[in-house]
């Protein structure tokens, strides 16, 4: 019998973990020609299409992809990838039946979304996000 089915067409965010935003948030406005969609004292965010690229700094990682993850090589994880999803707790299901365990959540965040976070073999980490109210 497949597997069911996990909508995965809507690549939302992509995360960066950066040592400092300010220089960053200069570079990605003058090499791309980006202007910042949202900023605070820890990141900034940038819209690409359809993905937003969020530039956030490197010490806030943790919080966001806690337990921290350590990608088999034993470097910390430097990017996260969000995929949106209508009813994260249905998607957590379905990965739990493809054998991935989350390493964090659901989580419902200030900023008004639920998220959980998984890794794949390589310590890359895949957030699920469902807008909540």
């Amino acid at each position: 019998t497949a597997a069911p089915r996990i909508e995965l067409d809507r690549l939302g965010a992509i995360t960066l973990f950066v040592d400092d935003v300010a220089r960053s948030r200069t570079w990605y406005a003058t090499a791309f020609g980006r202007t910042e969609i949202f900023s605070d004292e820890v990141s900034v965010v940038f819209r690409f299409g359809q993905v937003v690229v969020n530039l956030l700094l490197r010490s806030e990682a943790d919080e966001l992809i806690s337990p921290a993850v350590v990608a088999a090589t034993g470097a910390p994880s430097t990017f996260q990838l969000t995929v949106s999803v209508d009813d994260l707790d249905h998607a957590l299901r379905e990965l739990r039946t493809r054998g991935v365990q989350p390493i964090n959540g659901p989580i419902d965040r200030p900023w008004g979304q639920r998220t959980a976070c998984v890794r794949d073999p390589d310590g890359h980490v895949w957030e699920f996000a469902q807008t909540i109210s």
